[in-house]
């Protein structure tokens, strides 16, 4: 029987030159992009050792940020959805992903108004939990939500809140009953049937770890988190994100994963 986390395909963006003047919030420093090339060969090359086929796209020079796929399309089995993502500089993305989704799906959905990141949709079990944020609006959730149910996915609206860009900045899937979370989110209604695993005083910056088939990725220097989850059970994988995290991002946004038939 196949697992919920047991991806077999995935589509990723090459950087470009470009991303070092990708979004962030605050003055915080460039990224070197030497290294954060490195960081992403080493997560497609984690990707690949886990059985996933990777469909790596050329860098898109005029979109500095879409290098982080997952913000502009989500998928699934049974098809995908084109996003809007909420920054006026990432408008364009969804549309560079079209070519490539309509080689592997079918059904391609689209939204027409209202706005929704990638980084605010959390794929569980049970449902598809859809967070507003300073990128995700009351209208593109609900848009969003109405979509879902046309792929057979039944969508949920949580609050994120104010102090965590995106949803899942603050929080990951570990297993299929078990959530990584920020003590913000810890109290997240969506996790109510779930485990709910809060982050060591000072490593919150690792909620966004990424479950691929048997492996958690996370990022190298969360020695904390690391140890929590393996107790659990759960084998991790360390990859360095120290130049993908001056971007305000992580691992779960550089890729679309989903389950082929």
């Amino acid at each position: 029987m196949t697992g919920f986390f047991d991806f077999t395909q995935a589509i990723v963006r090459k950087p470009g030159l470009s991303v070092i003047s990708g979004l962030r919030e605050g003055d915080g420093a460039d990224p070197d992009y030497v290294s954060l090339c490195k960081e992403h060969d080493d997560y497609v090359a984690a990707l690949r050792h886990a059985g996933v086929s990777v469909d790596v796209l050329e860098a898109a020079e005029p979109y500095p940020d879409s290098v982080f796929v997952e913000d502009a399309a989500l998928v699934f089995e049974t098809g995908a959805l084109l996003l809007r993502p909420g920054a006026s500089s990432r408008a364009g993305e969804a549309a560079l992903l079209l070519p490539a989704l309509k080689r592997h799906f079918e059904t391609v959905l689209t939204m027409d108004e209202g706005h929704v990141d990638g980084g605010d949709i959390l794929a569980t079990p049970n449902a598809v939990v859809i967070g507003l944020s300073h990128r995700t609006d009351r209208k593109g959730a609900e848009l969003l939500a109405i979509l879902l149910a046309r792929l057979g996915k039944k969508a949920v609206i949580e609050q994120t809140p104010a102090s965590i860009l995106h949803f899942k900045t603050g929080c990951g899937m570990i297993d299929e009953e078990t959530v990584l979370a920020v003590p913000e989110m810890a109290g997240c209604g969506a996790f109510n049937s779930l485990r709910v695993l809060v982050t060591p005083e000072g490593e919150e910056g690792a909620a966004n770890v990424l479950r691929v088939g048997s492996n958690v990725l996370i990022g190298q220097h969360w020695a904390k988190t690391r140890d929590m989850i393996e107790r659990l059970g759960i084998e991790t994988l360390a990859l360095p994100v120290t130049e993908i995290a001056k971007l305000d991002a992580g691992l779960s946004c550089m890729s679309l994963r989903w389950q082929g038939r």
